[in-house]
């Protein structure tokens, strides 16, 4: 399942890092580049509405499975003609399917773990994907300056997509019959799930506006071509796997609340480093940083989605996907709108204040009473 999530990984980050190259090829404003930040967008919201059902009449495994080789259909696709009617629709729908592998994966590994392991889970998880998803970008980044060219790094997914069926195709893991709780159990979600739900629109939007937006800074920042710039992604994706990896261990420890509070202080920080910077190294620094902090935002945010609806962990994730498919269309938009206007470097304020509405809805949401969890029927024997 870390694998599988991996596998999408290569995806969006790739699909992110070849946004600047793909705008360059095509001659749009960056306001219409940002369109694929919504395309994005829109394929998580999908997701968020169709996952509860698909994984009801069909389990989590074939959900899993088949969301795989319909994101690999649609980056095929990206690669082969990047006209912009074919590439919106491209995105749109590489993302639909990936979220289900994404939040499809991250219900069974929550329900598999438990409440104690289940944040460490998911994080590791997450630590899993981006460490294979720096290699995507790498990769991308050397194609785009070979004669190859950067459409040849979207085949990284599809690629390791078949090595994967191949190896690991027959495993999975225990879980409860899809139908054992229904979407509807126990009422509305409270209070403190909608408040996580808007604090998890916040850090997509934020991660989305570092990943589809950060080598546009750079680049104008320190005088870099777009090409040798899309390496910062790089950078920021190496800080997502080092804090991933260390949050899994420090989410067995510490509650996630303080965790996604210190990340987002983390995150200002490295934001601070990179919006000063005019030297590549420095901008590297602040990148990466900047990663470390993201690192911990997606898996704590989840884990408290989950904790915030106890019994109805399906539900949980495909409300998250909506929230987040949010996030990851108005963040990057609004940058690349306000971009064209007062230019990359203003725009990117943007990002301080979603960290700070971010923090407020952390501790917000604290001092709310715990929902009672809705209990599973047993199956009759």
């Amino acid at each position: 399942m870390y694998l599988q999530v991996g596998v999408y990984a290569t995806m969006i980050y790739g699909l992110s890092a070849a946004l600047p190259l793909l705008r360059a090829d095509q001659g749009t404003s960056q306001t219409v580049a940002g369109l694929h930040g919504t395309a994005l967008a829109l394929g998580t919201v999908l997701c968020g509405a169709a996952l509860g059902g698909l994984t009801r009449r069909f389990g989590r495994r074939r959900v899993v499975w088949w969301g795989l080789a319909v994101m690999n259909a649609a980056v095929l696709a990206i690669a082969a003609l990047p006209l912009l009617p074919v590439t919106l629709a491209g995105y749109c729908l590489a993302n639909f399917a990936g979220c289900l592998v994404l939040y499809g994966g991250m219900a069974a590994l929550s329900d598999h773990h438990g409440a104690a392991r289940g944040p460490a889970a998911i994080s590791e998880a997450n630590a899993v994907a981006v460490t294979i998803g720096i290699g995507a970008t790498f990769v991308l980044s050397l194609l785009a300056q070979s004669a190859l060219g950067w459409r040849a790094g979207l085949l990284v997914p599809p690629l390791v997509s078949l090595v994967l069926a191949a190896a690991l195709g027959r495993l999975w893991v225990r879980e409860r019959p899809p139908t054992a709780v229904s979407d509807r159990a126990g009422g509305p979600l409270g209070a403190r799930f909608r408040i996580m739900g808007v604090v998890l629109l916040c850090v997509a939007a934020v991660e989305f506006s570092f990943a589809l937006w950060g080598a546009e800074l750079f680049a104008a920042r320190t005088g870099l071509t777009v090409e040798a710039a899309a390496t910062g992604l790089t950078a920021f994706t190496a800080g997502l796997a080092a804090g991933r990896f260390a949050g899994a261990r420090l989410a067995l420890r510490f509650a996630p609340a303080p965790l996604l509070v210190g990340a987002l202080a983390v995150t200002g920080a490295g934001w601070l480093v990179f919006w000063l910077a005019t030297d590549p190294l420095l901008g590297y620094v602040g990148l990466a940083l900047s990663g470390l902090g993201v690192s911990l935002h997606f898996p704590m945010c989840v884990a408290m989605l989950v904790a915030a609806a106890p019994g109805r962990t399906d539900l949980a994730n495909a409300r998250a996907s909506v929230f987040a498919g949010l996030g990851v269309g108005l963040g990057p938009f609004l940058l690349g709108a306000l971009a064209d206007g007062f230019g990359p470097h203003l725009a990117f304020l943007v990002v301080p204040a979603l960290l700070a509405f971010a923090i407020t809805g952390v501790l917000w949401q604290r001092g709310l009473p715990s929902p009672d969890p809705v209990k599973t029927p047993v199956p009759a024997a």
